[in-house]
């Protein structure tokens, strides 16, 4: 699929950069480009028995606390999904998973959708189009029209970070 083509029949037309891969937000830190917007980490995350599954869109530095999480949202002993779950789920392999993963979501609604609530004054967020050679820049409404074309409603969440102690 081509994400930029299905964006588009939605009336959607974020600005793109093309960039070298990018598996991680430390090696985005590396490759030292400026890029107005707001920089995004995406966490696929799955309940102890693999039957929920979210997408967790958090600040690129935040240490989640996923045993607080879990106990905060009511879920099984959260944890990371696999290679196998992510590409069962949003299509995508590791490194290339952002909310536009979702598109590939659209007919199941089997993953939900977590934005951290200290990304709630964000704007032009860091998103890859289904590949991580590229980033677009989704405006917080294109983000919100992007969400209700795919049918997954954005939950706004206090997202716990682990103590470094």
């Amino acid at each position: 699929m081509d994400i930029l083509v299905q964006l588009a029949s939605w009336q959607i037309t974020p600005p793109l950069i093309e960039h070298p891969p990018l598996f991680t937000c430390d090696a985005a830190d590396n490759l030292l480009l400026e890029r107005p917007g707001t920089r995004l980490k995406n966490l696929f995350l799955r309940d102890n028995y693999g039957r929920r599954h979210a997408l967790l869109l958090t600040t690129p530095h935040k240490q989640v606390d996923l045993k607080a999480l879990s106990t905060q949202l009511g879920w099984s002993r959260i944890g990371f999904a696999s290679a196998e779950r992510l590409d069962k789920y949003l299509g995508v392999q590791p490194g290339h998973v952002s909310v536009l993963a979702l598109v590939n979501d659209a007919a199941n609604q089997d993953v939900e959708l977590w934005l951290d609530k200290d990304l709630i004054e964000g704007d032009d967020f860091h998103c890859h189009p289904l590949r991580n050679t590229a980033t677009v820049l989704l405006s917080k409404a294109d983000l919100a029209h992007f969400t209700a074309q795919t049918g997954h409603t954005p939950q706004w969440i206090e997202v716990p970070e682990r103590d470094e102690r």
